[in-house]
């Protein structure tokens, strides 16, 4: 499938894709979290960020970018570090919120929504381990005989977008159902954030400390 537009194993691809999406990151548990808190059209602006944060990486992987941030430790390590800067922000506040500001429950349902979006894309544009995945990944499904490798960078961008979309379609309603229940229970709604923000504070370590 795909193969005259210079696409190769494209359902190798798309196996493969599905599970590198499976696997639980700092996009996926933002997504979850502002849903359960937001309701349905929070969760899609959350996840509106990260989609375009995607692309644009995508891009820049496509236009070789990517490829010199991967070949230069000076310009990873800035991305690293900033990426994990920013998780360690996302988990320390969400985790001051619970325990020092109990009192003050955050009602995301009115939340800003440009605030929410300009979240979630730096949360995505700060991520090396996408960085990576679209530098190394992409170009084993491309014919570099391919006269046009352009369209062949489409077709597996747009795949990946469209497998993304189910799968945060999947949390996001999932989360807003969720978000019914919770609501009542306080101590619950704690131990969940507390938690997501433990999560967040150690992606930041493991980014931190990742070996370029």
């Amino acid at each position: 499938m795909f193969a005259e537009f210079g696409v190769i194993s494209y359902w190798t691809y798309f196996i493969g894709a599905i599970f590198i999406i499976l696997v639980p990151g700092p996009n996926t548990f933002f997504v979850l979290k502002t849903s359960i808190a937001g309701g349905l059209r929070n969760g899609y602006t959350a996840a509106a960020g990260v989609f375009i944060g995607d692309a644009v990486l995508m891009f820049l992987a496509y236009a070789g970018v990517a490829t010199l941030i991967k070949t230069t430790p000076v310009l990873f390590n800035i991305v690293r570090y900033l990426g994990a800067i920013y998780l360690l922000w996302l988990g320390g506040k969400m985790l001051y919120s619970t325990f020092v500001q109990p009192a003050q429950p955050q009602n995301d349902d009115n939340a800003p929504k440009g605030d929410i979006l300009k979240r979630s894309l730096v949360l995505s544009l700060t991520n090396p381990k996408a960085i990576l995945f679209y530098v190394s990944f992409f170009v084993q499904f491309i014919d570099i005989h391919y006269a046009r490798p352009g369209v062949s960078f489409f077709i597996l961008a747009s795949t990946l977008e469209i497998i993304s979309f189910c799968y945060f379609s999947f949390l996001i309603v999932t989360g807003s159902y969720v978000t019914q229940w919770v609501k009542t229970k306080k101590r619950l709604t704690r131990l969940g954030n507390s938690l997501i923000g433990l999560i967040f504070v150690g992606f930041a370590a493991r980014l931190a400390t990742l070996q370029s």
